[in-house]
């Protein structure tokens, strides 16, 4: 437990301050795998290196450095809301690893779609299929801790969702019951925005939202994480994977070549490919859509 009375709360990347939990911290780093050993040392340096108004992200940076001494996979996992931050510049590999993830729940999902509406076209970020059902999913990618998707994004998806839903209907295709729209953002929903969409029947899915199915429940529980997850390879190595269209650390376990054609030196190679079978090594497939 965190001892220093000092620490009351922590500014959080918003920048406004709220009670820091040293549980909170605890729950994180057990999610992640961690040992108790490792978790009591991570608590501990907390405890010594504390200071009012403490930054959350030096708390997550200590913890981090400190829990890749003990587990590089239980530290990547750890790591893993700033490893999905790490998919930038672009939303592309975002998008890409959104894909997958609908993948993994049995879809067919391909990105950059283009399709009529009743209006005009739309270029939509993932169309997935199952079963007839069709999913429209728009993802939000924000770079910037404590960057929110307001009300105006779902705003904006469920009109292009209506203008498609139209066109689809005119043309005697698809039916409504069939049709389905998504918002999917890496960091949280305003109030508005939840409300708004939840109420025109939109699927919202953000970093903590919904409960049990949000984004890092669904990476946790099934395994599908992002090579950015990877503590043996430094930014740059991550993003010559990326270029090459790889995102998922499942991809990297099942076809190391991936390693040599980014560049990437036999020696990390090897610690890499052990790494990434080690985040991998509890997929189990979920239904989670």
């Amino acid at each position: 437990m965190i001892n220093d009375p000092s620490l009351t709360y922590v500014t959080k990347a918003g920048g406004y301050t709220a009670p820091f939990s040293s549980e909170k911290v605890r729950a994180s780093l057990e999610r992640a795998g961690a040992s108790p050993k490792a978790i009591d040392a991570v608590i501990q340096e907390l405890s010594l290196r504390a200071y009012p108004g403490m930054p959350t992200h030096m708390v997550h940076k200590i913890a981090f450095n400190l829990l890749r001494k003990f587990s590089r996979p239980a530290a990547g996992r750890y790591h893993l809301k700033q490893a999905i931050f790490e998919l930038g510049p672009t939303g592309f590999p975002f998008e890409q690893f959104i894909a997958a993830l609908f993948q993994q729940a049995g879809f067919a999902a391909v990105t950059n779609q283009v399709i009529n509406g009743r209006c005009v076209k739309h270029e939509i970020d993932i169309l997935a299929v199952k079963q007839s059902h069709y999913h429209i999913i728009e993802c939000k990618y924000h770079q910037l801790a404590g960057t929110h998707c307001d009300v105006k994004t779902p705003l904006y998806v469920q009109a292009r969702f209506k203008d498609i839903e139209s066109g689809w209907a005119a043309a005697g295709g698809k039916e409504a019951t069939a049709c389905q729209a998504w918002l999917v953002t890496n960091t949280r929903f305003t109030q508005d925005a939840l409300q708004y969409g939840q109420c025109a029947g939109l699927h919202l899915m953000s970093w903590d939202f919904p409960n049990g199915k949000s984004l890092k429940d669904v990476i946790d529980k099934t395994g599908l994480y992002p090579v950015t997850c990877l503590t043996t390879l430094n930014r740059n190595e991550k993003q010559r994977l990326l270029a090459k269209g790889v995102v998922l650390c499942e991809t990297l376990a099942e076809h190391p070549s991936h390693f040599d054609a980014a560049g990437i030196s036999p020696h990390k190679k090897a610690a890499a490919i052990a790494e990434a079978q080690h985040l991998c090594n509890k997929m189990v497939k979920m239904e989670w859509v």
